[in-house]
C-alpha cells in the first residue's frame, strides 16, 4: 500500500497557521475569502484550488505551485490507494510516436 500524503490542511496547520499564532478566520480574512474555505481545508473535508493557491502563495511568501503540488501529491496517494492498477496492461508507444 503506498505512503499517505499529508493533506494540505495539515501542512497550513502545522507549518503556517500554529507558530504564527494566526486562525483559520484570521487568514480567511487576510485571503479574503470566506471564513469556512480556511476552516474547511484546515479540517481537510476540502481541497485547495488554483484560487487558493494563489491567495496562499502571496500571503506566505511560497508559490501557488507549492500548494497545488501538496494537493496534487495528496489526491494522487489517494487514488494509487483506491485504484488497483494491476488490472491495466501497459501500451508499447513506439519511439516515433513518444518523441
Amino acid at each position: 500500500m503506498p505512503r499517505m500524503r499529508t493533506h494540505p490542511g495539515e501542512y497550513l496547520l502545522e507549518e503556517y497557521l500554529k507558530p504564527l499564532k494566526l486562525s483559520a478566520r484570521q487568514l480567511a480574512d487576510a485571503l479574503d475569502v470566506p471564513h469556512n474555505r480556511i476552516s474547511d481545508i484546515v479540517r481537510e473535508r476540502r481541497g485547495v484550488t488554483a484560487d487558493t493557491a494563489l491567495r496562499l502563495g502571496r500571503y506566505f511568501g511560497t508559490t501557488a505551485q507549492f500548494w497545488i503540488n501538496l494537493q496534487a501529491a495528496y489526491d494522487l496517494a489517494n487514488a494509487q490507494a483506491a485504484i488497483d492498477l494491476s488490472k491495466i496492461t501497459p501500451r508499447e508507444i513506439p519511439e516515433a510516436a513518444s518523441a
